[in-house]
């Protein structure tokens, strides 16, 4: 195992630069190494972190002061029967017909919404007028809270990410975090009283009254899974969105054929999620000493699994570097279950649950904006250029287009 000094360093500036060439140096010269700064062990191949998120004694305990202090205990903290039960009474809302009944007329208003802002303006910053808005404001409807509040949650959104993706400890990031908590505790407790006494058509409601073997969802329950959902929702879709365009405008040709046959938006997603995930890393706590390659992870420690690195092993995809949404070696057909080979979602027990209200969001959003704006390119000197650690996409994303109609 290595913990050199000439490795990269996940925390510095020319890692947030640029993190796929470091990816490359930690994959093949240290595949497990120690960070220091982190008090974490590192782990980049693909095999090591499909493990990680597939077997049992790789824990979420590191979540009791990852994500705890800001949400409140999740059902991702839980495992066995707890969480089956637990993610048995979320699950419904976010697939099949409940998803596409109630909840796909919530997606449509808001991309439509926000795309009426910009529709005949012939430009669109699309990261701050579009992908940072749109999945919160189709959370907040949901949830069928206050359309007013959608700037507050927008807020409460930026101070939860920040908190999460806080690696190197700043205080301030954390006091806004723990802050965050307390705010939305004080925002959505007495709600979530009033909806049991006066339940409604909306997914609180429906949190609210799920019942399984007995077991209802708590009220501090419900608030730390919206907490959950604010910042898990809305990152992978916000920064999934962006990412999306960002390749397609900087692949011309895989532009066209989307543009020309809309079934590949899947496709294009899927490899999106591969080749620049949203979440760049998810930490496990091993319950038992887990030998990976490069050495043997101790029992109790905290792991950082580098999803950016798997997903561009060129062990499991050949020519990772290279964006490519008809690549036959990306599975397209469960890109979007826990049986998914790329790790943007994770898998096995503790697979986004969210995953295809993900997926729903992206291909409406993606149908919309392409039919909003047909001859879609990227403002004349544009650099889509990434920004981020923990979750990453493109900063900026200024486009063209000749308004339809």
């Amino acid at each position: 195992m290595s913990t050199s000094p000439e490795l990269p360093d996940i925390l510095s500036e020319d890692f947030a630069a640029d993190p796929y060439s470091a990816y490359e140096v930690l994959r093949e010269k240290a595949p497990l190494f120690w960070h220091e700064g982190m008090q974490s062990y590192v782990i980049s191949r693909y095999e090591d972190v499909a493990r990680a998120f597939r077997e049992p004694v790789f824990t979420t305990a590191n979540y009791d002061w990852q994500l705890e202090p800001v949400h409140g205990r999740t059902i991702l903290q839980l495992s066995g029967r707890e969480h089956a039960v637990r993610r048995g009474l979320v699950a419904p809302a976010f697939r099949g017909d409940e998803l596409r009944e109630k909840f796909l007329p919530v997606i449509e208003r808001n991309a439509r919404t926000l795309i009426d802002e910009f529709r005949t303006a012939g430009k669109v910053e699309l990261v701050g007028q579009f992908s940072t808005h749109f999945p919160i404001n189709v959370i907040v409807d949901m949830l069928g809270l206050d359309q007013a509040d959608h700037a507050r949650f927008q807020r409460w959104y930026t101070s939860i990410i920040a908190f999460l993706g806080n690696l190197a400890q700043d205080p301030e990031v954390a006091e806004a975090g723990l802050r965050t908590r307390e705010e939305l505790a004080a925002y959505m407790l007495p709600i979530i009283a009033r909806r049991r006494e006066e339940p409604g058509d909306d997914l609180l409601s429906r949190l609210c009254l799920a019942e399984i073997d007995g077991t209802r969802m708590s009220d501090e329950d419900i608030k730390a899974f919206v907490s959950l959902l604010l910042a898990a929702g809305g990152e992978t879709t916000d920064k999934a969105v962006s990412a999306l365009f960002a390749n397609l405008l900087t692949h011309p040709d895989q532009l066209a054929a989307v543009q020309r046959d809309r079934a590949l938006i899947p496709r294009a997603f899927a490899e999106t999620l591969r080749y620049s995930p949203p979440v760049h890393m998810i930490m496990r706590q091993p319950a038992a000493d887990v030998p990976v390659a490069g050495g043997t992870i101790p029992a109790g420690s905290t792991v950082t699994c580098l999803i950016g690195a798997a997903n561009r092993d060129p062990e499991r995809y050949r020519d990772p570097g290279r964006f490519d949404i008809f690549r036959d070696d990306l599975t397209t057909t469960s890109a979007f279950s826990a049986a998914a080979d790329h790790l943007a979602f994770a898998l096995g027990r503790h697979f986004c649950v969210g995953a295809l209200l993900a997926k729903t969001e992206v291909e409406v959003g993606t149908n919309m904006l392409l039919d909003a704006m047909p001859d879609v390119r990227l403002a004349e000197g544009a650099d889509p250029v990434e920004r981020g650690v923990f979750t990453r996409g493109p900063a900026l994303l200024p486009l063209e287009f000749t308004p339809v109609g």
